[in-house]
């Protein structure tokens, strides 16, 4: 019974794994609800102390590297989800949006 919870103990200790915000590119959903999103997201004020630099694509197909991300109000074609926070200590990372896609990315 002790090695059961041993393992039950290592398992729940090593399964939570922070999310890159460097890999996260794609269709993106705006949640209402932060218990259905993927990520808690900060909008930053200041491209200085964003974790990714985010440039809106327009069309879904060339968001396809980090910082490229597709708005769509439609929850069934997102690659995934986010809740936009109002405090930075809640969030997961944080954004900045940017107008040039080169320079899109992690910051």
């Amino acid at each position: 019974m002790g090695l059961l919870w041993l393992l039950l103990i290592f398992s729940y200790t090593f399964s939570f794994v922070e999310p890159d915000p460097c890999q996260i590119y794609g269709a993106v959903y705006i949640e209402k609800n932060k218990s259905y999103a993927n990520f808690l997201v900060f909008e930053d004020d200041s491209e200085a102390f964003a974790d990714v630099l985010v440039f809106k694509q327009e069309n879904k197909l060339f968001a396809d590297d980090s910082g490229l991300w597709h708005f769509t109000d439609d929850k069934s074609i997102a690659d995934f989800s986010i809740y936009l926070t109002p405090k930075k200590n809640q969030a997961d990372f944080s954004i900045f949006y940017i107008d040039k896609e080169s320079f899109a990315g992690c910051n």
